[in-house]
């Protein structure tokens, strides 16, 4: 132990050619540790954390092209379901009127009540219809009296027509003639040609617009 302590006396910093194999064995080691504390820091740190950002992306792009893979076996799936959507969607829009049966529309809701003997109090459409992304909505404010069980066919004729209608905000109340006095409110809809659909989505854009102008 004297002999390896007696190495580290008297040691010429200046000429470290000369020092004892233990002295130079430790300095040498100190150097290469020292070079790789720089070396890492200097550059193999940026190396490393791009490696790790390389298999973070690595990872997700699997988990993308195992996504896609998944669709693309589906493909032909997911055309048949988008077909019958389609479809579906279509025989909606048919129960829809155009602009040109709307009135006739209204003569139908009309005869449904005459045809169970109920008496039209009022019957009113509204001055202007709500416009919406492809249809259009009119309410229509009904007061009706009549028996009990002929407002409730009417109800069912209603459900019935070949086009939608709706009958909203109902209120039953018994009439002095003994009848029943029904206040609701009847919603038809039709679809928007395809100049008030354009028009619609021009108006849809401006107010869009203006809303990011403000800010």
């Amino acid at each position: 132990m004297k002999q390896l302590l007696d190495q580290f006396k008297n040691l010429n910093p200046k000429d470290p050619g000369v020092w004892p194999p233990l002295p130079k064995a430790m300095l040498l080691v100190l150097v290469l540790v020292v070079i790789l504390i720089g070396g890492y820091f200097a550059d193999w740190s940026g190396q490393l954390e791009a490696l790790d950002a390389g298999r973070s992306q690595e990872v997700k792009l699997k988990d993308e092209y195992k996504a896609k893979k998944q669709q693309a076996v589906n493909l032909d799936l997911y055309r048949q379901q988008l077909r019958e959507i389609d479809s579906s969607f279509g025989a909606l829009l048919k129960q829809l009127p155009n602009r040109s049966q709307m009135d006739a529309l209204l003569v139908d809701i009309n005869q449904a009540g005459l045809g169970r003997g109920l008496q039209f109090n009022l019957f009113k459409p509204a001055p202007q219809e709500l416009l919406r992304e492809f249809y259009a909505e009119l309410p229509i404010t009904l007061k009706i009296n009549g028996g009990y069980h002929d407002i409730g066919q009417f109800a069912s004729d209603i459900g019935q027509l070949s086009r939608i209608v709706t009958l909203n905000d109902i209120a039953l109340a018994a009439a002095k003639d003994g009848t029943i006095a029904m206040d609701a409110t009847a919603k038809t809809f039709r679809y928007l040609d395809e100049e008030e659909v354009a028009t619609q989505r021009k108006a849809a854009q401006k107010a869009a617009g203006a809303k990011a102008a403000k800010k």
